[in-house]
This record gives structure tokens, sequence and C-alpha cells, in this order.
């Protein structure tokens, strides 16, 4: 039965409150259009549910009930003893993965009011527009159905919307207008890490980073805590509930239902939707719709649209090419961490305030396909406080345990590289045959193969993380991460591709489904490449906004 809410006439509903669909509610609403968000997850009020201003500020991210989805995987790729240099571990628990076949250490996300925006690190990337042209250019993935030109206005929109700092000069990617923000300046220990950059002739600049350097209505300026992974309390970072739907919601045109799980897209005549059943703590519901947006990410979209199968679409919605849940392109990382001789305090500032492009371009890497980034990644390897270093840096017990904790916290410098993830028949996302959610629904299960090229990529990040680190001082390796053998993604695209042929794409360059005249998909499923590295955020609340502009106009 439905209650009156879901009695009311929506003009769209959008599945998942993320940066596709917070982005689609904003400029939908603002257009006078009535909207209804449907999320499966949780509210969180940043001023009361992160803890950073309490004594278990190191607990990382405080997950709620329904905040994490579930999910399998499929049978792990075998390890190779030529690629042993590039396994993962830690000098005080040795392998991190003793065995002899990958392991899965999860997709890192948060389903919430506000998507995976509520732990990330405000990283605000526009994608190289090389990045764009992988397909005609040297005939891996697939090229983007538009061109960076086109995306370019909306990438300014989205920009000032979150609020964004960034650098005067990005000669990687061009722009017809300033950062809202100047950058933040870089902290002591990226000082320390530019001077490694610096003798192999590469740059270590600012990073565009969606965290305010000052006020901006009821979010105050950053104040540099570090704590951007585990929940910002100030609202100082551009996360998606204290942006894009905040405002939404001030139109008045804007519901947003949280704890509200999609089951099945109902379908009409003529190729369309006629709407949405999902569940929540008050029973079964159905809301009809004359637009629906899914924007639930790579992973919940393609399966929401591999189990809404019916008589008009037997093998899954919108999946008439086959492609639903293929092309599935993820987090490629190597992470070198060292102890600096120095008390440097490398805890200290925000956690990745600047970043190497250099090998960003698909063809920067010598002999490989397919570009990279470098970037400090002290907090992101959560070695922000006292609890990480007694477990992973420092050996022993007792008194000279405590001893060397007195002579090591603050010391550590760490690097991550994260390139290219391209394509592969191995690596995709089905539909589980035997495991199923409280709903009924089958889960996503997850397929990850990495392949010889993306191996060389890796090979590749970690000499120069190595090397980099030597350079700036910090010789004394203590631990390295691996995606070689350990699958751990936080950014996964491709599971929907965009393009122009019916027959190798889920959606067209507006993002609307070839098929069905009123579905849309606006999250990084759509993505026909990775990039070398970049953060999506930005580029997913781009793509959003040119769709709903041309929603609006249709």
């Amino acid at each position: 039965m439905l209650n009156e809410q879901h009695k009311q006439q929506y003009d769209a509903v959008i599945i998942g409150a993320g940066a596709g669909g917070g982005a689609s509610a904003w400029a939908l609403a603002k257009k006078g259009l009535r909207v209804l968000v449907l999320e499966s997850g949780p509210r969180y009020d940043p001023f009361s549910d992160y803890k950073a201003h309490t004594p278990n500020w190191e607990g990382g991210f405080p997950h709620k009930p329904g905040s994490q989805g579930k999910y399998t995987y499929g049978t792990m790729q075998p390890l190779s003893e030529k690629w042993s240099h590039l396994r993962s571990w830690n000098r005080n628990s040795g392998r991190l993965n003793p065995g002899e076949s990958r392991i899965s250490q999860g997709y890192h996300h948060v389903r919430a009011v506000g998507g995976s925006s509520l732990h990330f690190t405000g990283e605000a990337h526009r994608l190289n527009p090389d990045a764009m042209k992988m397909r005609s250019r040297f005939n891996v993935a697939a090229d983007w159905p538009f061109s960076y030109k086109d995306l370019e206005p909306y990438y300014l929109q989205a920009e000032k919307v979150v609020g964004v700092a960034g650098p005067k000069n990005d000669p990687y990617r061009p722009r017809s207008g300033a950062y809202p923000y100047e950058a933040h300046t870089i902290g002591y220990a990226s000082m320390l890490l530019r001077r490694g950059f610096e003798k192999k002739k590469l740059h270590l600049i600012e990073n565009a980073l969606a965290v305010l350097p000052q006020p901006k209505g009821n979010r105050l300026g950053c104040n540099h805590c570090g704590c951007c992974l585990k929940g910002c309390p100030r609202a100082d970072k551009g996360t998606i509930d204290v942006t894009y739907l905040s405002e939404a919601v001030k139109t008045g045109r804007c519901d947003i239902q949280s704890e509200s799980t999609a089951t099945h897209i109902e379908t009409a005549d003529k190729d369309r939707i006629r709407g949405v059943h999902f569940v929540n703590r008050t029973g079964a519901h159905f809301v009809e719709t004359p637009i629906l947006i899914l924007a639930a990410g790579a992973i919940e979209t393609p399966r929401l649209l591999l189990a809404s199968k019916g008589k008009h679409s037997p093998h899954g919605l919108s999946n008439e090419s086959g492609q639903v849940g293929r092309n599935f392109m993820e987090t490629l990382l190597w992470t070198t961490s060292a102890l600096h001789p120095d008390l440097i305090g490398s805890h200290r500032g925000l956690p990745v305030d600047s970043i190497c492009w250099d090998y960003n371009a698909p063809d920067a890497i010598p002999g490989v396909i397919g570009g990279c980034r470098f970037s400090p990644s002290v907090a992101e390897s959560d070695l922000l406080g006292p609890v990480n270093y007694a477990h992973r840096v420092v050996k022993g017990w007792g008194a000279a345990h405590k001893q060397s904790m007195r002579q090591s916290f603050g010391r550590a410098l760490s690097l991550s590289g994260i390139c290219e993830s391209l394509p592969h028949h191995r690596s995709f996302v089905d539909l589980d045959p035997m495991v199923r959610d409280v709903t009924g629904m089958p889960v996503a299960r997850i397929h990850s193969y990495v392949d010889e090229m993306a191996i060389k990529r890796l090979e590749f990040m970690a000499k120069m993380c190595r090397d980099i680190l030597a350079e700036a001082g910090a010789k004394d390796i203590f631990e390295e991460f691996s995606s070689y053998d350990i699958f751990s993604t936080t950014h996964v695209f491709g599971t929907c591709r965009m393009g122009n042929s019916d027959k190798e794409s889920v959606v067209n360059g507006e993002c609307r489904s070839h098929r069905w005249k009123n579905m849309y998909v606006v999250d990084a499923s759509v993505f026909p490449s990775s990039g070398g590295g970049e953060s999506p955020g930005l580029t997913i609340q781009a793509i959003a906004l040119r769709a709903m502009a041309n929603v609006v106009r249709a």
C-alpha cells in the first residue's frame, strides 16, 4: 500500500543520492520539475555523526546499518612468481595476501544520502581530454560520444556548486574560467615529496579539491584536520548532501526517501518505463514516473537493470546490446609507505593536497597504454594516528615499543599511484545465482581480472613511488599495497557504457537508454574509459548536469 507521499505526481524519480543523483536532482528542481530521490542507505548529519572531535576519531568512517552494500566475488586469478615484487606486504605482518591467488578486500563505498562523497578526500578532477579517445587512438576501451569541450561548461558549473579550490595553471585540462577558489597551500610533507619529484624532473602541483578554504553559507572553512575520509564534521568538504541535495530540497520540489531500496523497474508499452518498485521500513511501494534516472553506481545500477527482467526485456532491462555489467573497470593502485629520518609531522594537513600529472596522458608511460597519477597518501593509508603506527609501523611491545612510537610517529611518508583501468572480458558484474539480500534481490557478483598491461602500469608506479620517496629522504620502507594481489577498489566504472552505437553500449551521449525513451543513467557506469587516475566525482556531476539540461529541453 502506498503512503500519501508516493501518490503525489513526480516529474522524475532518481535512484541513488550520490554524485550523479544529487546533481540531477539539483538541476531538475532548479528547472521547476518535481523530483523524488530514492536512496537505499541512511542519512548522515555531518555535525553529529562524524567523530573527528572525539577520542574515537581513528575508528574510520562511522558506517551505519545499511550504509554498505552486500557483494560477492567471482574466482580470482592465480598469482605469478614473475610479479612477486608487486605483492602487498608489511614488515610487521609479512605478506598481506599470503595465498597464491588474488583476494578481495572489498568495494569501499558509502551507501547513503550523499553517497561515497561522504568519505572521499575531496579530489575534484576533470578528465584528461586525451583519455576520452582511447578507441580511436589506441584501439582499446571506447571513445566518449562527446568531447571535453562539450563537457567543459558543466565542469565549471559543478566546480561552483561544490566549491572547488584549484591551481592557477593545469596544462593538461583546458579551462574557460578560473576555479572558484585558489588552491590550498600544500603541507610540509608534500613539500618534502616535491623535492623528490623535482629530482626526477617531475612536477608536484597543488591538487584540485572540493574543500572550502573559507566559509560559504552554513559551511565552514577547512581547518586541515586531515579527517576527510572519516567524515567531515564542518561541512567544508563539498559532499553531495550539503551541496546539491541541500539546494535541491530548498526549492521545495525535491523529496528524498532514504533507506528505500529499488527492487524492480516496471516497463510499459512503446519502449517506456512505467515506474519503480521499492522497499523501505513501511513495506513495498510502487511509484510511477515520466522520467527515470539511475544513479546507483557502477555495481548497483547494472544489478538493478539485470534484475528487472520482464516480457519486454528477457535478458535484463536496457540490455539489448548485452553490455549491461560488462566493461567493468576498477581502481588500480600502488602505495609505498616509508619512514623519513626526521620528525616531519606527516599526519598534519589535507590528505591529498598535491598531485603529479606528468604521466597522466594515455601514452605517457613508455611502452604502456594508459596513464597514471601520483599523490601523497598518508591519510588514505590511515597513518594519521598512533593506533595504526602501533600495528603497522612499530614492532614490539611494552616500554621499548612506547619509546619507538615516540621516535616514529609523524615520520611516515606514503606515495600512491593510480592508473588507467581498461575493460577486459574477464572483468564484469553479474547477479549471484545463490545469494540474495534482505529484499530478495540477487546481490551483485564482481569479477575482476588484472591483465599484463595493467600489471606493467602497476610495476611502473611501484618503481616511481620507491624512487621518489628515496629522493625525498624516506628510504626505510615498511609497507606496500598493490592491486596486483588484492582487489580493493573505491572507484568503479563502465558497466553501462555510453556510446553512439546501440550494439556496443547501453546509453547514448545524453545518457539516455538506447531503447527506453524515458530512462537515463548518470553515474560512473556510463564511463567508456576510466582516465589515468582522476577521481571521477566531478566528471560524474558534469555528465549528470549535461544530461539533465538535455532532459529539460526535450
